[in-house]
């Protein structure tokens, strides 16, 4: 049986919004023939969070035993997944009903593809949901598109936190990069570069505002800079080395 894994790093302070991750994923429409695992990984010094994962039984629950970061705590997620895709689900985001069959039925309609960047509202704190303007149009995004308007706006080009790719890609480019900031946009211009892609048309999550978000904190945009220039660097290594995946199949 196919197998889609969902990893999410989490901090014992979110208990609340994890387990609302957590009925998120258990109202999930998933295709005929798929199954699901929820790989939480609490990245803290303590196992505070065990009880909420065990509440739902296609969670797979592990603590770092330190605080490594949002990056490492995925990669080590990474490392006990056994789905041949993988989906990034933050613990306080939510998915919408139909986003595991989203994204799946775009890799079955669309066999090149290696990555579906799916879309998003904004859940604001009094729970209304607000609608962003998607940077690229929906379809198959070619190799080099999304990373080409990284490189012009400066920004990230596609909403990361919502990705979902095949696990040996995302494996064969190490995981999330351990940058001081953007290590997930960092492993999406990697795949981006070399690898084609599909944004649906379908808003499939939602993304959570709320004072206590990471990318909210203060000092958030120290090192920014630096990190920005990373990104731009492996992109032109990249491209420079002429570096592309063969076949999605």
């Amino acid at each position: 049986m196919p197998l889609i894994s969902v990893l999410t790093p989490v901090h014992a302070d979110r208990a609340e919004f994890l387990a609302e991750a957590g009925e998120s994923l258990a109202a999930q429409d998933r295709p005929d023939g798929w199954d699901l695992e929820w790989l939480v990984q609490e990245d803290g010094p303590a196992s505070a969070l065990a009880e909420v994962a065990r509440r739902f039984p296609f969670a797979r629950y592990q603590a770092n035993g330190e605080t490594l970061g949002v990056n490492i705590a995925r990669n080590v997620a990474l490392a006990r997944a056994a789905g041949t895709l993988v989906h990034v689900l933050d613990s306080d985001d939510l998915l919408l009903p139909g986003a595991l069959r989203t994204a799946v039925e775009a890799f079955e309609a669309h066999p090149r593809i290696h990555w579906v960047s799916s879309q998003a509202y904004d859940l604001m704190p009094d729970l209304t949901r607000v609608s962003f303007p998607a940077p690229l149009e929906p379809g198959v995004i070619e190799p080099g598109v999304l990373t080409q308007l990284v490189l012009d706006s400066g920004k990230p080009a596609a909403p990361c936190a919502g990705l979902t790719a095949r696990t040996d890609t995302v494996r064969a480019f190490g995981g999330w990069v351990a940058t001081a900031r953007g290590g997930d946009l960092a492993l999406v211009v990697a795949l981006g570069e070399t690898t084609p892609g599909y944004l649906p048309p379908e808003i499939t999550w939602l993304y959570r505002r709320h004072p206590g978000q990471i990318t909210g904190q203060d000092g958030w945009s120290r090192l920014q800079d630096e990190s920005m220039a990373l990104i731009r660097q492996r992109i032109g290594a990249l491209r420079r080395l002429g570096l592309s995946v063969a076949s999605g199949a």
